[in-house]
């Protein structure tokens, strides 16, 4: 059994360092990407508090052809299963390979609103080689409760994560 428990007064840089650690350790060697992401999930939601939702978009087959994000491991309430490139705060990260760190998720065009409750979004692309392979989000419902240091340390976990998932 393990116990990935970090302690609450760690400051923001310390605490994904100790994720990004935990990840590490629970993804080294296991070759199936969806019970890394399901781990990883379980780990976001440990880790980091406030969030309504933590987990994972995957770049696949879209039904019309092309590509679009699919759901993929998560913690939270159900979710959107499809979601085009360029649509949403996921689909713009997908789409430019670009984090996206949105304080008021109702202020984003084109924002896709799975859970009414979220208030604030956290998008990260994992790429592999250059292209993007999935998306990390994260949701909150406080306005502005993702910090740059939260994206720079969930930025560390999708580079960990690129050959992995």
């Amino acid at each position: 059994m393990f116990d990935f428990r970090p302690d609450e007064s760690l400051a923001p840089a310390e605490l994904h360092r100790q994720l990004v650690e935990a990840a590490a350790a629970l993804t080294e060697g296991e070759p199936d990407g969806v019970a890394n992401m399901a781990n990883v999930a379980a780990l976001l939601w440990e880790f980091l508090p406030d969030l309504n939702w933590a987990g994972f978009y995957r770049v696949a087959p879209a039904k019309s052809g092309g590509e679009e994000l699919v759901l993929g491991p998560f913690v939270g309430r159900p979710a959107c299963i499809r979601i085009p490139f360029g649509q949403g705060v996921c689909g713009a990260a997908a789409a430019s390979g670009e984090t996206q760190r949105v304080e008021d998720v109702h202020a984003f065009p084109g924002h896709i609103a799975c859970d009414a409750a979220s208030r604030s979004e956290l998008v990260v692309p994992v790429k592999r080689d250059g292209t993007v392979v999935a998306v990390i989000d994260l949701d909150s419902p406080s306005p502005a409760r993702f910090a740059e240091a939260d994206a720079r340390g969930v930025e560390a976990l999708a580079d960990l994560l690129a050959d992995r998932i």
